[in-house]
């Protein structure tokens, strides 16, 4: 079977109601990003940023996963197919994907304010009250935080992302506008040999020499015109 892996941004979600950040009316024009994303921001003020992300994950609570999601887990009846996401909503799991990488956390997780890599203090948040309160204590002793990697923090998962980006036959690239490094930048470690496709519906900018094929659709539009492409690539 040949390897397909898939690279999932904001738009991936966007049609299930996942506010967006960096389109008009999302959450930056409402939250300054210094304040709830990144850690100089949790430092000064870690209760406003609990409150941002257990807003978040009782939104996630409402929305499903749409049909370019359940796409994607389609696929891996034909496929050795792994999802690398910079999401940090659950809607692929969800969906049915069983290989995914996360490169920016996990939104239904908290870890510690000390540590937040150590294994042994993410938890993952029941879903029926997926709320940090302060005061609530990981496994060390600190503060809980979301699981989310802010700016500024080390990507922890990009290595993994790399070797997966490398070994691909297929790369299909959905809703990410390619400016968020170090995930951007995982196109260039793509084999000479992999064939790179490209799901959004804005013109996006990249290198014209990587012979990308662009879908200009949403997520679940694209998804279907990419499955009937690749009805003779399994």
């Amino acid at each position: 079977m040949k390897k397909l892996v898939f690279l999932t941004g904001a738009g991936m979600s966007a049609e299930s109601g996942i506010s967006t950040f960096r389109d008009s009316g999302g959450l930056w024009e409402q939250y300054p990003v210094e304040a709830v994303a990144s850690i100089q921001g949790y430092e000064r003020d870690p209760e406003l940023v609990q409150k941002f992300y257990n807003e978040r994950r009782q939104q996630l609570g409402s929305v499903t996963p749409n049909e370019g999601h359940k796409l994607v887990a389609s696929l891996e009846d034909k496929f050795k197919v792994s999802v690398i996401t910079q999401n940090v909503d659950d809607l692929h799991e969800r969906a049915g994907s069983q290989h995914i990488i996360h490169l920016h956390g996990e939104l239904m997780k908290a870890t510690s304010s000390r540590n937040p890599n150590d294994p042994n203090c993410i938890v993952t948040l029941p879903a029926d009250n997926p709320v940090i309160h302060m005061g609530d204590k990981a496994k060390d002793g600190s503060q809980l935080r979301p699981f989310i990697v802010w700016f500024g923090e080390s990507v922890p998962m990009i290595e993994p992302a790399i070797e997966e980006v490398s070994r691909a036959d297929i790369l299909v690239v959905i809703g990410t506008s390619l400016n968020v490094y170090p995930a951007a930048g995982l196109l260039n470690f793509a084999n000479s040999r992999c064939k790179i496709y490209l799901i959004d519906p804005n013109p996006v900018p990249y290198d014209p020499s990587l012979g990308i094929h662009h879908i200009m659709k949403g997520a679940s539009k694209g998804m279907e015109e990419l499955c009937q492409l690749l009805v003779n690539e399994g």
